[in-house]
């Protein structure tokens, strides 16, 4: 990427401090209950429960082990990122996602107007996407995945990846229901069509990691970010209780988890740092609605002295509004993707 331009140097008030460490921070919360579900009456089970809810509750994030994705499986996936990102820029430009699909190669992404230092391929659970018959429409066609021919591990490795990750997301979405005195399953339905979509990130080292960053602040959009990251830190997540930002540290072969809910779970802002030394790959899994869902608080939340504090919206309008200026004739408000929540 070379030396920083204008386009990536961040407003001095939101330039990341160098004098940040890394710390645990953020929960972290051991998954091993969930490998004998017959026990689902056990103490451990209702602990579990009550350390994801409370980390929702309090944080927004939590950090995961012991969550049944093979570590192998999360070594190959690195080992394929990081043979695709070393390519040549003209060799990854070959699968660039482009006006009419959204999935690919990226390198010139935007987060509130100020250019990331990172480069990016993006790919979806299901494929094609068929956004006709999902979203009623007419004349959209389908968004397919636009796999590279190296490294020629890559497709497998990552449709393999993101089956396992996809399991543990409903899982953790059983437990985050529960948590909020529901029953396990009263989401599974919102998101059987498999509109899931993963990234992979690189931060290359950065000449000048005091004034850019690799993603800015933002909130994610989906339901739940699933995020396997390698052992560099760079992950910013801003605290609840007084605003700071920390430095959460990575754990060998964990998951970082990212929720939602109707201001119940908010959504934290986060962000990534860089560095001038070492590059970092992060691969985050975003676990997304049906298109044809309308985004409102379960009706079980809202009561006497309760309220929705958000307007439905149809996610699949949405989604389609931020993937590329082409399906602005879709006629949805042009929002920003980085500032947007999901409370379901």
């Amino acid at each position: 990427m070379g030396e920083v331009d204008p386009a990536f140097i961040q407003a001095e008030e939101h330039r990341p401090s160098l004098t940040i460490t890394e710390t645990q921070g953020i929960p972290v919360i051991d998954l091993a209950p969930l490998s004998h579900p017959q026990n689902k009456s056990s103490p451990a089970f209702s602990q579990l429960v009550s350390q994801i809810g409370d980390a929702c509750r309090d944080w927004g994030f939590f950090q995961v082990i012991n969550h049944g994705v093979p570590s192998h499986l999360l070594h190959r996936l690195l080992t394929v990122s990081n043979e695709f990102f070393a390519l040549p820029l003209d060799e990854k430009r070959k699968v660039v996602r482009d006006q009419a699909n959204p999935f690919g190669y990226y390198d010139t992404e935007h987060t509130k107007n100020v250019r990331d230092w990172k480069e990016v391929f993006d790919f979806t659970m299901i494929n094609p996407v068929p956004v006709d018959t999902l979203l009623g429409t007419d004349g959209f066609g389908e968004l397919k995945n636009n796999w590279p021919q190296h490294p020629p591990k890559m497709k497998e490795v990552c449709e393999e990846y993101a089956r396992e990750v996809e399991r543990l997301c409903y899982k953790l979405l059983e437990i985050i229901s529960l948590s909020l005195g529901l029953v396990g399953n009263r989401f599974d339905e919102h998101f059987k069509s498999r509109t899931n979509f993963i990234r992979l990130n690189h931060y290359p080292p950065c000449p000048a990691p005091e004034l850019a960053l690799g993603v800015g602040r933002h909130k994610d959009p989906g339901a739940l970010t699933v995020l396997y990251q390698d052992n560099v830190s760079g992950l910013d997540v801003k605290r609840k209780t007084d605003g700071g930002w920390i430095r959460v540290k990575p754990i060998p072969d964990s998951f970082i988890v990212n929720v939602w809910s109707n201001g119940k779970y908010e959504s934290v802002e986060h962000r990534v740092v860089v560095n001038s030394e070492r590059e970092r790959f992060s691969i985050p899994f975003f676990f997304t609605p049906r298109f044809d869902v309308m985004v409102k608080p379960a009706e079980e939340l809202i009561g006497e002295h309760s309220h929705a504090k958000y307007k439905e919206y149809s996610w699949g309008d949405f989604f389609m509004s931020r993937t590329d200026s082409n399906y602005k004739k879709l006629g949805v408000a042009n929002r920003q993707i980085s500032d947007f929540e999901i409370h379901v």
